[in-house]
């Protein structure tokens, strides 16, 4: 991943360093084991655990010649370690230490992604109770239909992001095994309680039946899960893009003292940051694919794999990361225009009411069918000649006669759209 989208965090998770650093906790945790059962002379773990340092640079050197990163690695661990080092990794096969690692390094990132989670759900909470009752325009296919609360826009994207949270922990626990289990998967030439060793010392579950690899399944669940909440991600910033635009206006990015919108035009504003998370969402989306492509691999292995993992695991992670991060940042610091907002509920001059009224006409024996073409032909002339539906209706005799004043004047009032905010609020966040 470049810089620009990265975060030290995710990027010291997934460097050359850290994971060579976890292959070689495998490998010791795996003669730890092999030295209870007396499979290996006691005191292997330890001179490795002391003698051992990792060297990428050695490790690339060795790989160039032998063209197999993990004899490389191993051959570097006994040059520094020396004659005792030549009982590591018996019985065991590559896959062992590299699928083990990467599902580590997935946990790794996943608990830190849980974080960056609860951060926009931290934003969301406040920023919903802020705006509980900030009457604004709801709309369906882009046009306006009925008014809602901005409160009730945010509780809805906290409701999702608890969702996704609930998701990731799953798809960590999915991910969360080990196969110490030799070629094949047999255990033919290593003990399983060494992986039951191995497991407990790294904190994860041993995989129940591995071939020579932990099955993809489990993987294409984890980039799944994280392609779900890209495009969560994505739904709040193509709202925030479009309620932006300078015809509706309700709401605004942070814009710095010092920031310029434009090279060419001094007044402009945009929505740079949501238009950059709607791009970094349709990345990590699109690693799930091959993620899902990887789960049917020839026999109990191949590397077909190997080289979609070496890239969507560090890029799906990292970005993912920076983009729940700023996310949280622009719901922190955005700004919000109630006033505009209300503006905007009265473009249309009274006939988002038009349900209600139709409604109260049924009520007064009228068929739904009559009062739904009685309705919509007032409204249809309002909104051609700019006319105020209330006005409209008030002269007519067939509405004004089924319909009193009292009733009329309660239609035409924003409250009654609002009077189960409380219900809602209280099924969201459980207060």
């Amino acid at each position: 991943m470049i810089t620009r989208y990265s975060r030290k965090e995710l990027t010291d998770i997934w460097s050359e360093y850290n994971k060579f650093q976890i292959w070689l906790d495998v490998e010791i945790a795996a003669a730890e084991g092999m030295e209870k059962l007396g499979t290996i002379p006691r005191g292997v773990a330890s001179a490795v655990r002391k003698k051992a340092k990792i060297n990428v640079k050695r490790i690339h050197n060795i790989e160039a010649k032998v063209k197999h990163d993990v004899i490389a690695f191993l051959t570097s661990i006994t040059e520094k370690v020396g004659i005792k080092a030549r009982y590591l990794h018996q019985g065991m096969t590559s896959s062992d230490v590299v699928d083990t690692s990467f599902n580590i390094q997935l946990v790794q990132s996943g608990k830190i992604l849980l974080k960056d989670i609860d951060q926009i759900l931290k934003v969301l909470k406040s920023k919903a109770k802020k705006y509980k009752f900030t009457p604004c325009m709801g709309r369906s296919h882009g046009i306006h239909a009925e008014p809602i609360t901005f409160g009730l826009k945010l509780a809805s994207y906290y409701e999702e992001f608890k969702r996704n949270k609930k998701r990731l922990i799953s798809a960590i626990d999915e991910i969360s095994t080990c196969t110490i289990s030799g070629a094949v998967g047999t255990f033919a030439n290593i003990n399983p309680n060494v992986e039951r060793h191995v497991a407990k010392k790294l904190g994860l579950k041993a995989e129940p039946v591995s071939t020579q690899i932990i099955p993809r399944d489990r993987h294409a669940y984890y980039f799944s899960v994280l392609g779900i909440i890209a495009g969560s991600i994505e739904r709040i910033s193509t709202e925030i893009r479009h309620l932006q635009r300078t015809e509706v206006y309700e709401l605004q990015e942070f814009f710095s003292k010092k920031q310029k919108g434009s090279s060419a035009m001094p007044h402009k504003k945009n929505p740079i940051l949501s238009e950059n998370l709607t791009g970094l969402a349709r990345m990590v989306r699109s690693y799930t694919i091959p993620a899902l492509e990887n789960i049917a691999l020839w026999h109990e292995r191949d590397i077909s794999h190997s080289s979609v993992e070496r890239n969507i695991g560090p890029d799906a992670n990292i970005t993912l990361d920076f983009a729940l991060v700023r996310l949280a940042n622009v719901l922190d610091k955005m700004i919000v225009y109630p006033k505009k907002m209300l503006n905007n509920l009265n473009i249309t001059k009274g006939t988002i009411f038009s349900q209600e009224l139709m409604l109260e006409l049924t009520k007064s024996g009228l068929s739904r069918e009559n009062s739904y073409r009685l309705v919509q032909a007032h409204a249809k002339k309002c909104i051609a000649d700019n006319l105020n539906l209330l006005d409209v209706v008030m002269s007519d005799k067939n509405i004004t006669s089924r319909v009193s004043n009292k009733k009329m004047k309660k239609i035409f009032d924003y409250s009654s759209h609002f009077k189960n905010v409380n219900l809602i609020f209280k099924r969201v966040f459980k207060k």
